[in-house]
């Protein structure tokens, strides 16, 4: 009896391997044909949907025409919410300084496909009317952009006013934070000459650099000269690191941005944490601007205003030297404490 027993489940194991055997190579033919016909889908895909895609930055650069009729406001509403466009508070801001370069540091990374630039000081940090408005009224004044894009901003007046940066710092702990600096002495010279420039179109008459930048009582630099304090750039960058760490700080050479952009638009590109996208090809010497300016295609190139360049007036060599001796140790606080060194007197 236990023969038979014994005999008989031999026989069903025998059954279910002939099976399972036929399975296996009914199968293997068929995932072969399969295999001819189409593609098998990866594992992962069948497990879980896939996250969706970021638009890519090369067809954002096809996308550059859309949002330039957004800034001149000729885009639809339509038009709008079919390409998911949005106001976004910038992520980065340019705080300063006056007359580092602000404008042509704006303009240049506005060639990056995933940057878009507001046109317009906004002033709303450091304007106390403007910044009554609240932060929707400050959207409000955002360019529209693709969602991943990074909005940035520049105001150079924010580096210098007091309350800019604990207001910065109460919209977004974490952003960061650009400054572009020059030679100090070359800076409140450019600062000066601007304002000049202004005087002499309303035909009003203004002081000699010399009689501002220092005390006729004292023959002392004078600090009271806001184009001087404005070149003071550790005091004002200490006020700063009092809500934000060094880090969210990145140093911009205003004097080598004029002569070879490319590099300084490089390293701002990794702080930024954006793929490197603009290249030598989208900048190219203007000779008879003596500026670099800017290629985005083929088709649309873009030099920055005339007012940019202005030639300085003369200023006694004495009154330079005076300056340079001042802002000399402030220059080495500077170094020290952004870890960047430049080769000012």
């Amino acid at each position: 009896m236990l023969f038979k027993q014994q005999a008989l489940l031999r026989q069903k194991l025998f059954v279910l391997g002939s099976l399972a055997i036929g399975s296996v190579l009914y199968l293997v033919a068929r995932v072969g044909t399969l295999d001819r016909l189409q593609p098998i889908c990866p594992v992962e895909s069948r497990l879980a949907p896939p996250e969706p895609a970021q638009i890519p930055l090369r067809s954002l650069q096809f996308k550059r025409g859309l949002l330039h009729e957004l800034r001149k406001g000729n885009a639809t509403r339509e038009q709008i919410r079919l390409h998911n466009l949005v106001q976004q508070l910038p992520r980065a801001i340019i705080i300063g300084v006056r007359k580092g370069g602000t404008r042509a540091l704006l303009e240049m990374l506005n060639l990056h496909p995933a940057v878009v630039k507001a046109s317009q000081e906004i002033h709303f940090f450091d304007n106390d009317q403007n910044y009554a408005r609240g932060m929707d009224w400050y959207r409000g004044k955002m360019p529209f952009s693709f969602p991943h894009q990074i909005t940035i901003e520049k105001s150079p007046a924010y580096f210098i006013t007091e309350e800019v940066p604990e207001r910065i710092f109460k919209m977004n702990s974490s952003i960061k934070l650009l400054i572009i600096v020059r030679e100090p002495t070359t800076r409140a010279v450019s600062d000066y000459t601007q304002v000049l420039e202004g005087k002499e179109r309303k035909n009003k008459t203004y002081h000699k650099f010399e009689t501002l930048a220092v005390d006729g009582n004292t023959c002392e630099v004078n600090t009271k000269y806001k184009a001087v304090r404005t070149s003071i750039y550790t005091k004002h960058l200490e006020r700063w690191l009092k809500y934000f760490p060094v880090e969210q700080f990145h140093i911009v050479d205003g004097d080598r941005l004029i002569t070879d952009p490319l590099p300084e638009l490089q390293l701002v590109e990794r702080f930024l944490s954006l793929p490197s996208r603009i290249s030598q090809y989208n900048l190219y010497f203007n000779a008879t601007r003596g500026f670099y300016c800017l290629r985005f295609n083929i088709v649309f190139n873009k030099c920055l205003a005339g007012s940019k360049g202005r030639t300085h007036p003369e200023v006694e060599p004495s009154v330079l030297a005076k300056l340079q001796r001042f802002f000399h140790p402030f220059n080495q606080k500077f170094y020290q404490i952004t870890g960047r060194t430049f080769s000012w007197p």
